[in-house]
């Protein structure tokens, strides 16, 4: 199955080794000696972009241990980012994209010179045409659970046809076809795919739920 290359391209300006399922695991609380082992049970799953928010335990060194791990099979980026210096950190650590839960100008100006893929949490129009405005590759619908897929449908009349919109937080695999129908073009995934203390296996076997529902939807 084929994934298309425009969302690939949103996710860091580098070219694209595979193609990405519409999926992006978010795990929050993941720490850097089991960091390597995540990673690859998600990518083996067949989920290949993957996120570590700043706000779990060292996180720097987590991003850099899924990427000696997985290489180029997988994406690599880090979420929770909220200033400029966050953002440099990140890229030395070879991390691949930046994902915030606001719309912050100054940070995605910086990821971008730095070449990194920009995803800024956005929930209003206004917020969505100022992320746009200033160089977003896509847009993280965050809480989506707040406005729903009729919110998302109508903000997504008037936004970009060619800008990816993700919907992060309460959006399941049970609700993926009812959230696409509505204009989004893939989900974050949070808790539902990783907690802290789950094991390798456990996230294996919810990123294959995730992948199938995925799967199921997105037939292209």
């Amino acid at each position: 199955m084929a994934y298309p290359t425009s969302v690939n391209s949103q996710i860091t300006d580098a070219a694209a080794p595979v193609s990405h399922r519409r999926l992006i695991a978010i795990l929050r609380g993941v720490k850097p000696d089991e960091a390597a082992s995540m990673a690859r049970a998600l990518v083996d799953a067949g989920i290949t972009m993957i996120e570590v928010p700043l706000n779990s335990p060292e996180p720097l060194e987590s991003i850099g241990a899924m990427k000696t791990e997985v290489g180029d099979a997988a994406l690599i980026g880090a979420g929770t980012v909220l200033t400029q210096d966050d953002v440099e950190r990140v890229k030395a650590a070879r991390g691949e994209f930046i994902v915030s839960p606001n719309c912050d100008s100054t940070v995605i100006a910086k990821t971008r010179e730095l070449g990194m893929g920009s995803w800024p949490g956005v929930l209003t129009p206004s917020e969505c045409f100022a992320a746009i405005r200033a160089g977003a590759s896509g847009l993280k619908i965050f809480p989506a659970s707040i406005i729903g897929a009729e919110g998302i449908k109508a903000m997504r009349a008037v936004l970009p046809k060619d800008m990816p919109v993700y919907a992060v937080g309460g959006v399941g695999p049970d609700d993926f076809a009812t959230y696409a129908k509505a204009g989004c073009d893939g989900f974050g995934l949070g808790s539902g795919i990783y907690k802290p203390g789950m094991t390798a296996d456990e996230v294996s076997k919810a990123a294959k739920a995730y992948v199938a529902a995925h799967d199921a939807v997105f037939r292209d």
